[in-house]
Formats: C-alpha cells, structure tokens, sequence
C-alpha cells in the first residue's frame, strides 16, 4: 500500500513539473485541480502532495482562499539559486575536506568521474544522456562526503530551486557555443575538487566547488540573449519575468 502511495506521488510530481515547465500554465494562473488530476489520471492527494513539493521549489504560490498558483521569478531569483548552491555545495567540499571523507563515498565519485569520461570519449560524440546521469550522481556523492545529515538535505533542497540543480541547463548546452570545451572543463573542475578534498584542502575544495556552480551562469547569460532560442528549447524560461 505504501509502495503504490509512493508510486502516485511520484507520478504527480513528475507530471506536474513537466507541465508547469513546458508553460502549460501562464504566470500567476491558478492551477485547476480537476483538469491536472484527470490529465494525470491520479487523485487529488498526491496530485496537493505534489503541489506541496513544487511550493518548496519555488513553483507554485500559495493561495490564500485555497490551492497554488503559479509563481514568477527573474533572472537575478535564477543567479541567487545557482550562487546558493555553490555555496552549500562549497560547504559541503571544505566539509569532506576537513574532516576527512569515507573512502567507499571517494570510490563512488571517482567511479561517476571515470563514467564521465566514457561519455565524454565516446565514438560517436558525446553520450550526453550518459553524462547527464554520471554528472547528477557526482554531485549526490559529493554532498555525501560531507558526512552531514544535514548539509546533505540543504544541497537536495537548494538543487530543487528553479533551475539551480547541476543538470538544469545540461540538456540545451547543445545550442551554447563550444559547449563540449565546457564539459571538459566542469569535468577537470570534478576531478580537481576531489583531488582537494583528499589533500585536506578545505578552502581549495570549497573554492573550486563555488567557481564549478557557476558555470551555469554562463548558460543563463547565453540563453537570456538569445531569448527566441530560449523559450524555443527551454520551455521554463516563459515563468521568467524580466529583472
């Protein structure tokens, strides 16, 4: 019973953010419970759950009568999310650094690295999928070795923010010029973060990590130039409201 909850909650929560991505949903509309529950063919429980999880991303609004509406944010709310998650990202590495990181958690981010460097190696062009699930499983492991409870949840929770996790603008690098140049060097920056973290290097770690958040700014910059080809591959950016 509780797998199948789980299940439905998943579910509602995948399908909801899809819509409210792809601009299903103009800025400020409230959503209409009815039509979304019937679309997902789910229940209104999961399908409020689900709501409740996309209020804490910064998705929805709460309405004061009842039910959520869509929110809006500007580019400087996208810039503020991705610098705090440098931050707690940084924190985490100076963390593992200073206290010294489990070894198995070591051998899981040098295994992501390794898979990383297939996909970047790979024949037939970048297996970019490949790289993609190695990227995010890399970043998982690194709030990991920080060894804090804690620390761990506030990574999940601030990569949860709109587009600040390490995969939001992954699948339309395509578009950005030289972005392989950029791949290879998020990968020399992976790899030089856990070289400071196995030499004790907290601040090094920590700085390396913050610098690492910030290439997605780089994406942010490009696509907010190019806004026609914006909205065209990144159906989200329409919650975006200028600064």
């Amino acid at each position: 019973m509780k797998a199948a909850h789980l299940s439905q909650l998943d579910k509602a929560i995948m399908g909801l953010r899809s819509m409210v991505m792809a601009g299903e949903f103009a800025q400020g509309q409230r959503l209409p419970e009815v039509a979304i529950s019937e679309r997902l063919g789910l229940s209104r429980t999961p399908l409020r759950q689900a709501m409740d999880r996309l209020v804490t991303e910064g998705l929805l609004e709460r309405v004061e009568t009842g039910g959520c509406r869509m929110a809006t944010f500007t580019l400087q709310d996208i810039a503020d999310a991705i610098d705090l998650r440098g931050v707690v990202e940084g924190a985490a590495a100076r963390m593992a650094a200073e206290r010294g990181a489990n070894p198995d958690l070591l051998a899981q981010a040098n295994d992501a690295l390794a898979q990383i460097d297939i996909a970047l190696t790979a024949k037939a062009g970048i297996d970019f999928d490949h790289y993609v699930q190695q990227n995010a499983l890399f970043h998982t492991v690194l709030a990991q070795l920080s060894g804090s409870p804690l620390l761990i949840r506030e990574v999940a929770r601030v990569a949860m923010l709109p587009f600040a996790s390490p995969s939001a603008f992954l699948s339309d690098q395509a578009v950005i010029p030289d972005f392989q140049d950029s791949l290879r060097y998020a990968q020399r920056q992976h790899r030089a973060i856990i070289e400071a973290i196995v030499n004790r290097e907290g601040g090094r770690a920590e700085a390396i990590t913050r610098e690492h958040a910030r290439l997605a700014l780089i994406n942010l910059n490009y696509l907010n130039t190019h806004k026609d080809l914006s909205r065209q591959l990144v159906p989200g950016m329409v919650l975006v409201t200028p600064d």
